[in-house]
């Protein structure tokens, strides 16, 4: 059916601007208050607005989420004010060298976040079914320890099983917000913990002291706990309190935590304690999977074996309240029996 033009030529003080096509109306200009006028309006057109101001907020900048979402920082920008008239409140601060968010857009991108992760999962849920091999994407975090030493076999193995499967992993050591950032689950160091997640041990990693044959040859090798304080010790300082993580030692059957000093702290990256003392810096304690290889290798040595004994755990977290994907729950299931 055509529809005169001229009838639509204005409405109050917004012009609307119609072209014929043969697919039908296609409406340019003022295509919102149209579609009201017609009963075609829908309850969530500006979800695009939404993942706008997500984006922008999680790339911390209108040029960077403008890069992720393929568009421009203007119209990323037009988006967010659309969405801050349709709410009626301010959701960012914006000026020339900083994007910041007001209670309102903290609150609101909480929420958000929430939401696009229940249609993740919505979409995920379904697929796997009817026999069907298993398809779907799976985000992970997990610490740098785990991450590069022990998960990379796992995966290997898990994506020989499940080859439709995409696991998107982040490697930090940062406790990450599993809710509010989006992640299926983690591997975390410690404990189950009792915030509410839901965890499954993974295992019981045994601890180790080493240092490097260049160190030894200079230093000597510590014969005794007490030695340690005679010798440099690299401690590994935890983010989460500021101070060093305790040695776990075990002396006559009993369990010794030991505080290591020296004139080396490290912070941040675990990690760097196996490197400096392998290039001969001191004596650290690490897990057995990170130095095994370097052991055999000669790179580095094992000294007071029989003050080892000791362990940390490691676990797989996940949010209770949230519905897993059949692929998250495959990728748990497989990694809880495989280590």
């Amino acid at each position: 059916m055509r529809v005169p033009i001229a009838s639509w030529r204005s409405c109050g003080d917004k012009k609307i601007t119609l072209s014929m096509a043969i697919s039908g109306i296609k409406l340019r200009e003022g295509n919102r208050f149209v579609r009201k006028r017609l009963g075609m309006g829908r309850r969530f057109d500006h979800l695009g607005d939404v993942e706008a101001f997500v984006t922008v907020v999680e790339k911390g900048s209108m040029t960077e989420g403008a890069i992720a979402l393929s568009t421009t920082p203007s119209v990323l920008s037009r988006a967010i004010t659309r969405l801050e008239t349709r709410l009626g409140t301010q959701l960012m601060r914006r000026t020339t060298r900083r994007l910041s968010l007001t209670d309102a857009g903290r609150s609101y991108l909480e929420q958000t976040r929430v939401a696009f992760s229940l249609i993740d999962d919505a979409e995920r849920a379904i697929q796997g079914r009817d026999g069907e091999s298993l398809t779907g994407h799976v985000r992970v975090s997990v610490s740098t320890t785990y991450g590069h030493y022990r998960l990379p076999d796992m995966l290997a193995r898990f994506s020989r099983a499940y080859p439709e499967v995409h696991v998107e992993l982040s490697i930090t050591n940062r406790n990450v917000d599993l809710v509010a950032e989006g992640y299926d689950l983690a591997i975390r160091l410690g404990p189950l913990p009792d915030s509410g997640l839901m965890g499954r041990k993974l295992e019981d990693a045994a601890l180790c002291l080493v240092a490097s044959p260049r160190y030894l040859q200079r230093a000597g090798a510590p014969n005794t706990i007490d030695d340690l304080a005679e010798h440099r010790c690299l401690p590994f300082v935890m983010p989460s309190t500021g101070r060093c993580s305790p040695w776990l030692l075990r002396r006559d059957g009993l369990d010794v935590d030991w505080l290591a000093s020296g004139p080396i702290r490290i912070l941040d990256d675990v990690l760097g304690v196996v490197s400096l003392a392998e290039n001969g810096l001191g004596i650290c304690q690490t897990y057995d999977f990170i130095v095994r290889d370097r052991i055999e290798q000669g790179r580095l040595v094992e000294v007071l074996a029989d003050a080892r004994g000791r362990s940390r755990p490691f676990s797989i977290i996940f949010a209770p309240h949230r519905r897993l994907s059949a692929a998250t729950r495959a990728l748990i299931d497989f990694l809880a029996k495989d280590s």
